[in-house]
């Protein structure tokens, strides 16, 4: 088999996606063992970059699958690496299964730095598909207030789950399968996967998930708990964990397929994971091309804080040093113009969808409540403004990120005055 030219790749075909960045200001992208054409080779695809935006692709982690994760689930490749830093030590779990069996494992992997050596330490959790419970891949390792360190995992049939490790080895120290956080009903093929846990400003966690098909309805919603370990739920107050009440409306809808006016058309956004850099928290999440669904790249869009606590995500992809820092604005009556926006909507979520344009003017501005730092509220609805490059005309504007009581997502770019 002739080998495609990963020099060329950039950021395409990154599946599943986690950056992080070193003490040198670079910033390292890890994914998933995937080629839009068919296998390469296994060991977890390494991506490196300075400004989030320009990717060049930098080799694998790992020699292959290893021993005993190959042994356990007969992978040919590895899935869905998280990456995290702990001390000196940089620890990466990975995924090992194949397409629709839940006989798969997640092991760990250390390195003095992202680029390796990686040390196998072996395996963290396994499962079986003839038993139940969660399916073990799709690995997120976080640590509460209290300093205790977990790994969220699971992928459909059992839903998502968290498990104990110990700080030291990074292994589990919890009892499998662990916490039950969410799940999702039979007649939706149990479609929630790729877990990221991230703390809320003023205290307490936001679960991000991904629902529904990887190859055309995918996207991103969220829920919110006191505790790491839950329950969870959505701004309408829905469990996470409900089987019985519509499972097109559980859920806190954050990003899905969409299109802005002269520009591409993505598809399937979703298995986001969440870069905090210094005062600044970015998704990174992989997208497919609506007119190509077999090609996927890397996304990165800035994430902002509702007032209420709530995350959200810029209409726009990250433009690296292009992007404005200037300050957001506080005074409602800067956000008067007019402005091109994406409504997503729970129940139709799997669609793309398509822009509208809005004008906000005097009447509107004057229900608008400013609770400062670019966070704003009018009834029904909270959001965030902050600069932003516009993508598709080259310029820079503001953008906003908001959310409504139900938990459908607006996100807005001011295209005129």
């Amino acid at each position: 088999m002739l080998l495609p030219d990963t020099a060329l790749w950039g950021g395409r075909h990154a599946h599943d996606p986690t950056a992080v960045r070193d003490d040198d200001g670079t910033y390292w992208l890890f994914s998933t063992d995937a080629w839009s054409d068919g296998p390469v080779r296994a060991g977890v695809q390494i991506r490196r970059s300075k400004d989030l935006v320009t990717w060049e692709f930098h080799g694998w982690a790992l020699d292959g699958v290893p021993t005993d994760g190959a042994a356990w689930s007969g992978a040919v490749g590895l899935w869905a690496p998280d990456v995290v830093r702990v001390g000196d030590e940089w620890r990466m779990y990975w995924s090992a299964s194949t397409f629709g069996s839940r006989t798969s494992a997640i092991g760990l992997a250390v390195a003095p730095h992202p680029t390796g050596p990686w040390e196998d330490r072996g395996l963290v959790v396994t499962s079986r598909h003839d038993v139940d419970g969660p399916n073990a891949i799709d690995a997120n390792a976080v640590v509460d207030a209290d300093g205790r360190h977990w790994m969220v995992y699971g992928s459909f049939f059992g839903g998502i789950h968290a498990l104990e490790l110990d700080p030291t080895t990074g292994l589990a120290v919890g009892e499998a399968p662990g916490v039950l956080l969410a799940r999702r009903p039979h007649s939706v093929e149990g479609a929630v996967e790729g877990a990221f846990v991230l703390p809320r400003p003023d205290g307490g966690y936001a679960l991000v998930l991904s629902y529904d098909s990887l190859f055309s309805t995918y996207h991103v919603r969220v829920g919110v708990s006191a505790q790491l370990t839950g329950p969870y739920a959505d701004r309408a107050g829905r469990d996470l964990t409900d089987l019985d009440g519509d499972p097109a409306l559980v859920g806190t809808l954050m990003l899905a397929g969409h299109t802005l006016d002269g520009g591409r058309s993505w598809l399937a956004p979703g298995h986001a994971s969440v870069l905090t850099d210094g005062d600044r928290q970015l998704l990174v999440h992989h997208v497919r091309d609506a007119s190509d669904p077999t090609q996927h790249e890397v996304q990165v869009r800035r994430l902002v804080w509702t007032a209420d606590g709530w995350p959200a995500v810029s209409p726009q992809p990250w433009a690296g040093d292009a992007e404005p820092d200037d300050p957001p604005p506080t005074d409602p009556v800067d956000l008067a113009g007019t402005w091109e926006l994406v409504t997503f909507d729970r129940a139709t979520a799997g669609s793309v969808t398509t822009s509208r344009t809005m004008t906000i003017g005097d009447e509107l501005l004057a229900t608008v409540t400013s609770h400062g730092g670019g966070q704003f509220g009018w009834p029904g609805f909270e959001l965030v403004v902050f600069p932003s490059v516009d993508a598709v005309r080259g310029v820079r504007t503001l953008s906003f990120a908001g959310l409504d009581a139900e938990g459908n997502a607006t996100l807005g770019t001011r295209v005129g005055s």
